[in-house]
């Protein structure tokens, strides 16, 4: 017989677009606003967190790569704060907003302050290729270090090698399995 648990929709809930970032080789936040905050100690060892998000980008003739990823912290987005991203993957050439989808799961793994938590996640990340699914991380997962005693926020980010044209997260959402 399985074990009771429960399914929590994290609030608040996206009422629009994230900002466009038509940036190069520097990590962009394309989040929906307002941001999705999960409350100080609110993951517990053995939660797991669903992330859905999907949006639209625009490419240039020559688009370069993307990194696509999830990312988990205090301030504004960093590379450090990373749960997964991709390896640098081939953005298909002249699209013109071109549907985006990014899913997956994290798995809370300790509690703590400092760096004491970590979480350990994996995402699947379609349609930005040749219409093939790409995996965050590419590599085997690894855990992300980030204290869960004090509120944290989750976010989509993009990091483009050229200016590749505009990247935009219409939707995010983050359900807390328990």
């Amino acid at each position: 017989m399985g074990n009771q648990s429960w399914v929590s929709a994290v609030a608040p809930f996206g009422i629009a677009d994230g900002t466009a970032y038509t940036g190069t080789a520097a990590l962009g936040d394309i989040s929906p606003p307002p941001p999705i905050v999960l409350s100080s100690n609110q993951l517990l060892i053995a939660t797991r967190m669903e992330v859905v998000a999907f949006g639209r980008f625009t490419s240039t003739a020559t688009p370069g790569t993307l990194v696509m990823g999830v990312y988990l912290g205090t301030g504004a987005i960093a590379a450090g704060q990373a749960i997964a991203v991709t390896a640098a993957i081939a953005v298909q050439a002249s699209q013109t907003n071109r549907t985006w989808r990014l899913e997956g799961n994290a798995s809370m793994r300790a509690q703590g302050a400092g760096t004491a938590a970590s979480i350990l996640g994996c995402f699947e990340i379609s349609n930005i290729t040749t219409g093939l699914t790409d995996l965050a991380p590419a590599t085997a997962p690894t855990v992300l270090t980030f204290d869960s005693t004090i509120n944290n926020t989750v976010r989509i980010g993009v990091t483009p090698s050229v200016t590749t044209g505009s990247w935009l997260c219409h939707y995010l959402d983050v359900r807390l399995v328990n």
